[in-house]
């Protein structure tokens, strides 16, 4: 293995039995065509738990739709960020030419959704405890306290709470189609509430842009039908 990702293995306090897992992790869509987007779906799930479950023994006082908006301020791309700056994932990143000339290594988009395919890239190396237990460690040095529930609430999570209200499922994402070179892609996200059978599109310069601009379209859609 390359000392570069030797080294990460070293600050992720976890050593891979399949280094070609963390290989994948780290190759941006740019580099090549077995890219991380998978494993980025699947960390993003395996962080979602993980820090819920963090927040249901911290802030036991809290209600389910606080505890949502301060999991949406946790998992969010800025904290998601913070987080792989912190890890130095920036110099492990594997990127095509062009996206490396135009700054992809220092895109916060880029770097959060890599920390995402790492997690995934954890959990099918050693199982979800291990994953989570990482998890931990990253948030550890974060405050997490009641009173970030006054966050200002992103489209994604304003919807979700629309939903949770009425006793309905939350919506489900999906990327439909892509546009551009790799090195300057925007993503076209379909939103749907199957319950309702609505469907909007967003689009956006990264996945989690697209999901926001498709939560924003739906919420529209929402309000213009709800009196």
């Amino acid at each position: 293995m390359e000392p570069i990702l030797s080294a990460l293995q070293q600050r992720l306090q976890h050593q891979f039995l399949n280094p070609q897992l963390l290989t994948l992790a780290v190759t941006h869509r740019s580099f090549s065509a077995d890219h991380n987007e998978r494993l980025e779906f699947l960390g993003d799930s395996v962080l979602n738990l993980a820090v819920a479950h963090l927040l249901y023994e911290r802030l036991s006082g809290l209600p389910e739709g606080d505890l949502s908006r301060v999991r949406a301020n946790l998992v969010k791309q800025d904290t998601l960020h913070g987080l792989a700056l912190k890890l130095d994932l920036a110099q492990a990143l594997r990127l095509g030419e062009g996206e490396m000339r135009s700054g992809g290594q220092k895109r916060p988009s880029i770097l959060a959704d890599a920390l995402e395919a790492v997690l995934g890239a954890v959990y099918l190396d050693a199982g979800y405890p291990v994953a989570q237990a990482l998890v931990r460690r990253l948030f550890e040095p974060v405050e997490i306290n009641a009173t970030m529930q006054a966050a200002a609430k992103d489209p994604k999570t304003e919807l979700q709470e629309w939903l949770q209200a009425r006793k309905m499922r939350v919506p489900a994402y999906r990327v439909v189609g892509t546009m551009g070179a790799a090195h300057q892609q925007t993503f076209d996200v379909e939103c749907e509430i199957a319950e309702m059978a609505l469907c909007q599109r967003g689009i956006g310069g990264s996945r989690r842009a697209g999901e926001q601009a498709a939560a924003a379209a739906m919420l529209e859609n929402l309000r213009s039908k709800t009196p």
